[in-house]
C-alpha cells in the first residue's frame, strides 16, 4: 500500500441546500479509509473538485421532471496532519482544516465564492492486518463570502468509517449524520434544519499498481426543515437520493495520486438529479 492511497481520507462535500452533487462525503474514492497505525507523523494537501449539470429534478413523488435543475461547481482545499500518540498505541489520528469553494449557474443566477470552513479530528484502529475501523467528526461554520453559499447555521458531520483489503480488491465506506443548529435572522422566521443521514461505499479492483477502477454507491436522506415560528414543517423540504458511479484511481507516485469519477442519480425526491463528475488530487510530505 503506497502512502498516497491512504492519505486522501475524510473528504466530503459539505451539507448545503439540497443539490444532487452535494451528497455528504460523496467525493471519497477507493482506499479512502485504508489507514495506517504506528506511523511517523506526516502531512497531506488535497484539492477536490466536482461539477454537476443537473438538467432535471426529482419531485415530491419521486418522478424525474426536466428543466428544473441547476449547474454547480464546488471545490475543497484541505490540509491534514496525521499522527499517533505513544500513550495510545495502535491507534491513528488525523486533524483537518478544510476551506470550501462554490460556483452556481441556475435560473439566471451567476455567482461564486468561498463557503464554510470545516475543522475536526478522526481516529481509527485496525481489527486485523486487512481491515480498518474508526470514527470522524467535524464542525462546519455558518459563514462564507455569500449567504447563498452557506447553510446559515453551524453543523456537525460525524460518521463511522471502515475498510477491508483483499489481494485484488478493496471495499470501504462510511455511514453517518449531519446535525445542524437553529437558523436565525433578525425579522425572519427561525428554522431547525433537517437531519441528514448518508452512506458512501466504494468497491475497487486492483488491476495494476498504477490503475485501479472502482464502483461507487452514494445514498442520502434529509428529514424536513421545521419552521419554529410557524410551528410546522416546510412543505417538500425533505429529500433523498441514490446515485451510482464508476471511476478510476491513478497511483502516479508514492506521494501523489489522481482519482476521477462520474456518477448519476438512479432515484430521488425533492432534489436535482446527479449528473456529476469528481476529481481529487493528493500530495503527501513528511
Amino acid at each position: 500500500m503506497v502512502l498516497c492511497v491512504f492519505a486522501s481520507t475524510l473528504s466530503f462535500i459539505p451539507a448545503r441546500k439540497a443539490a444532487a452533487s452535494d451528497v455528504t462525503l460523496g467525493i471519497i474514492g477507493p482506499h479512502e479509509y485504508d489507514l495506517p497505525v504506528d506511523f511517523k507523523p506526516f502531512n497531506v494537501l488535497v484539492q477536490y473538485g466536482d461539477g454537476n449539470a443537473a438538467g432535471s429534478y426529482y419531485n415530491s413523488g419521486g418522478q424525474r421532471k426536466p428543466g428544473e435543475g441547476s449547474h454547480t461547481w464546488a471545490g475543497m482545499t484541505k490540509y491534514v496532519h496525521f499522527r499517533t500518540f505513544d500513550a495510545i498505541p495502535h491507534v491513528g489520528f488525523a486533524f483537518e482544516l478544510i476551506q470550501t469553494e462554490s460556483y452556481n449557474l441556475s435560473n439566471g443566477t451567476n455567482y461564486g465564492g468561498l463557503g464554510p470552513t470545516i475543522v475536526g479530528p478522526a481516529a481509527w484502529f485496525k481489527p486485523n492486518l486487512h481491515s480498518t475501523f474508526g470514527i470522524q467528526t467535524f464542525m462546519q461554520t455558518n459563514s462564507g463570502t455569500r449567504d447563498a453559499l452557506t447553510p446559515g447555521y453551524w453543523s456537525n458531520i460525524s460518521s463511522l468509517i471502515f475498510d477491508y483489503e483483499w489481494k485484488h480488491f478493496s471495499f470501504d465506506g462510511d455511514a453517518g449524520t449531519v446535525v445542524g443548529g437553529g437558523k436565525h435572522k433578525t425579522g425572519e422566521h427561525s428554522y431547525s434544519p433537517g437531519v441528514v443521514f448518508y452512506s458512501n461505499l466504494r468497491f475497487s479492483w486492483k488491476a495494476t499498481k498504477l490503475v485501479e477502477p472502482f464502483f461507487a454507491f452514494d445514498w442520502q436522506n434529509v428529514t424536513g426543515t421545521y419552521d419554529r415560528t410557524a410551528d410546522r414543517y416546510l412543505d417538500d423540504s425533505n429529500s433523498r437520493e441514490v446515485a451510482l458511479g464508476t471511476g478510476i484511481m491513478f497511483n502516479i507516485a508514492r506521494d501523489f495520486s489522481l482519482t476521477a469519477r462520474y456518477s448519476h442519480s438512479v432515484e430521488g425526491r425533492n432534489i436535482p438529479e446527479s449528473n456529476a463528475y469528481y476529481i481529487k488530487l493528493v500530495y503527501l510530505w513528511p
